[in-house]
């Protein structure tokens, strides 16, 4: 039995393990209230395009001598406020004109990576580095998360009413633009914190799963927030404790968990459904 015990617990006691449990579940939080806002608003592909737009900041972060950070959020604001300004002057859909705006973006950043001679692994914003993270990343991931979900708290209705209908938020006499630029600002700070950590897959996998797991399991937003919440923290506990016995990257087995917790609610919410149209068709019935 005790043999057992010190095989399952293995995991916890490496120093880099406990390193990768730290920052998945420091980036998962604010990621996971974000998702909630980017599911409502049907932004989830605006979170891949600035995924993958801000690896032209920091390559050209690197060249110019900057910090990696200030690249990437200058990109994926740069690739926000594009998209916006693209969507009001023409005719094109949003979707279409994110699709052009981060493919080309990121094409570009490979570009310039592939033209330039460097000793920094650059290739860790691609595909993350959990178990190697240093202090300063820690920090920063702990820095931006603080003021992520301080914003979210704080405008957490604002941004709901913004969400749902931004003609009734502006209306009842909100700042939709603030609210708008602001909820845009925060997904980008997030997703530049987390990327040298985790790696653009997981990042938009944290950006997207958490919400959409969520909103399949409730019908309120308080719920779906703290739903989110434990889907997020509890599948990069899981998926880093599982990477180790399959010995698998962190990142990409934080994402298979994530997509079988989606499989699964999509089938308990198929099931939800039929229950209640059987129910409701009975009780016709009977009267």
């Amino acid at each position: 039995m005790s043999e057992w015990f010190d095989v399952l617990t293995m995991p916890f006691l490496f120093p880099f393990m406990q390193t990768a449990f730290l920052i998945s579940i420091l980036v998962a939080i604010p990621m996971a209230l974000l998702s909630c806002y980017v599911v409502l608003k049907g932004w989830s592909l605006m979170g891949d395009a600035i995924s993958h737009a801000v690896f032209p900041g920091v390559v050209l972060a690197y060249i110019f001598n900057l910090p990696f950070i200030l690249g990437a959020f200058c990109a994926g604001m740069f690739c926000a406020l594009s998209t916006g300004w693209l969507k009001e002057n023409s005719r094109v859909k949003e979707d279409t004109i994110l699709g052009i705006v981060f493919s080309g973006m990121f094409a570009f950043g490979l570009v310039l990576y592939l033209k330039i001679e460097t000793d920094v692994h650059l290739d860790h914003i691609l595909y993350g580095n959990m178990l190697g993270v240093s202090a300063e990343d820690l920090w920063t991931v702990t820095l931006i998360g603080l003021l992520v979900c301080g914003f979210v708290l704080v405008k957490r209705m604002d941004l709901l009413a913004h969400a749902f209908d931004p003609q009734h938020a502006m209306a009842i006499g909100l700042s939709v633009r603030l609210l708008h630029y602001g909820l845009l600002s925060m997904i980008s700070l997030t997703v530049v914190g987390s990327l040298t950590a985790v790696g653009l897959i997981l990042t938009i996998a944290y950006l997207i799963a958490p919400g959409a797991i969520a909103y399949l399991l409730t019908r309120t937003f308080s719920g779906m927030m703290l739903i989110a919440l434990v889907i997020g923290i509890g599948s990069s506990i899981f998926g880093v404790y599982l990477s180790f016995f399959l010995d698998s990257a962190p990142a990409p087995t934080i994402v298979l968990v994530m997509s079988v917790l989606f499989i699964l609610a999509f089938v308990f919410s198929l099931w939800q459904t039929a229950r209640m149209s059987r129910r409701t068709l009975a009780s016709e019935l009977g009267e």
